[in-house]
């Protein structure tokens, strides 16, 4: 099993390359970075934390990709990944190439989780219906890896068109660095896992055991060996109980969260998660 951390950047915290050099020299496996465009004053939309108000942070999120770019400059063997990236709010076009290129610069050490979205007005800004979400990526993340896996590639979907076009750079990974979908557990989550995802992102980690047979039966469905797909829980509160765990379900990767302070709260957290999955090295 791997380690992780997810953090939640801004321009108030320590900056996202400073953790990953450190995170990567104190043998952590990947870092995970969220996206936010921005966040619509309204607020019509509750907070999915359940708090009153939405943290600040929310509001402060860097571009993820320009982020772990920048990550990848300072750092050699550390996976880079989105937890979550939200590619219904973006052009697909331009998003595969910056995936592409951020996949190449990086050495093949891009991870695309990504995850349909919860607020409702920073969709509709973008364009995109929310009741359509799903399908809105359904069918990005389709075109993006048609535009990463062919010398000329065409994509004609009900929110997605383009004629027959070149685009380079190829990423590193054949066909496509891997797609991880951020979510709770559900019919309609697992349907699209099972359809198109390479993992399953259970964001905070409850409820996995219990819901790996319906995965299971989902990816049957869909003709797919459910042993083939990745389990990586998002966000996770360091605890070695919970660390053993998500081993003996079969997880083949746990992703700490970590604080969004600066440099004086996030490496001893970093130290203090470190020293604790020492042991199962």
């Amino acid at each position: 099993m791997k380690f992780g951390v997810a953090f939640h950047t801004s321009d108030r915290a320590m900056s996202p390359v400073d953790v990953a050099r450190e995170a990567e020299v104190r043998g952590f496996d990947s870092l995970y970075v969220p996206e936010h465009t921005h966040i619509p004053v309204s607020r019509r939309t509750p907070a999915p934390t359940g708090e009153a108000e939405l943290p600040d942070v929310y509001k402060r999120t860097y571009d993820p990709y320009i982020a772990l770019a920048a990550a990848a400059s300072v750092t050699k063997t550390l996976r880079l990944g989105t937890g979550v990236a939200l590619p219904a709010q973006r052009d697909v076009i331009a998003l595969a190439k910056e995936i592409a290129t951020l996949d190449l610069v990086s050495g093949g050490r891009f991870t695309w989780g990504i995850g349909f979205g919860w607020n409702r007005e920073e969709a509709e800004n973008h364009g995109v219906p929310f009741a359509e979400r799903r399908e809105v990526v359904h069918e990005k993340v389709s075109a993006a890896r048609a535009l990463w896996s062919a010398d000329v590639a065409d994509y004609a979907g009900k929110h997605v068109r383009f004629e027959a076009s070149w685009q380079w750079p190829k990423p590193v990974q054949r066909p496509g660095p891997p797609v991880l979908i951020g979510s709770g557990a559900g019919p309609k989550a697992f349907a699209a896992i099972a359809a198109y995802a390479d993992g399953w992102m259970p964001i905070g980690g409850g409820g996995v055991r219990a819901a790996l047979p319906e995965l299971a039966r989902a990816m049957e469905r869909e003709g797919r060996d459910p042993a083939s797909l990745a389990i990586v829980p998002l966000g996770v509160l360091p605890d070695p109980g919970k660390l053993d765990y998500f081993q003996s379900i079969g997880c083949t990767e746990v992703v700490f969260r970590l604080s969004g302070g600066g440099p004086g709260e996030v490496l001893p957290a970093l130290d203090a998660m470190a020293r604790m999955i020492e042991t199962r090295r």
